[in-house]
């Protein structure tokens, strides 16, 4: 269907880089050579995942104590920006201005 379509219309119908009908993109030399650095990259990547400098056991627990001074520094500047502490008599201490029955 594609190829009687392509033969008997004068060209792509629409826009011609998107849908399902698109022209097809003319592969260059620096779409190889992107695609071949990357996949070097990755290659890269997955040989130095693969070999660990650390067991399993020196792994287990080696930033718990990193983490909990990261914690208790968030919770401090946590606390810093808390506003402090109103109490219902000082949004309600303007009314005993008049106040003349509890002399």
């Amino acid at each position: 269907m594609f190829l009687t379509t392509f033969l008997l219309r004068k060209g792509i119908p629409g826009k011609q880089w998107i849908g399902k009908y698109r022209r097809p993109r003319q592969i260059t030399w620096q779409m190889k050579r992107n695609v071949i650095q990357r996949l070097e990259i990755e290659k890269e990547t997955e040989y130095w995942l693969s070999r660990p400098w650390m067991t399993l056991e020196q792994e287990r627990g080696h930033a718990a104590q990193r983490r909990a001074e990261q914690w208790e520094a968030f919770k401090a500047a946590k606390a810093a920006t808390f506003p402090a502490s109103k109490y219902i008599e000082d949004h309600l201490n303007h009314l005993n201005v008049t106040k003349k029955w509890g002399d």
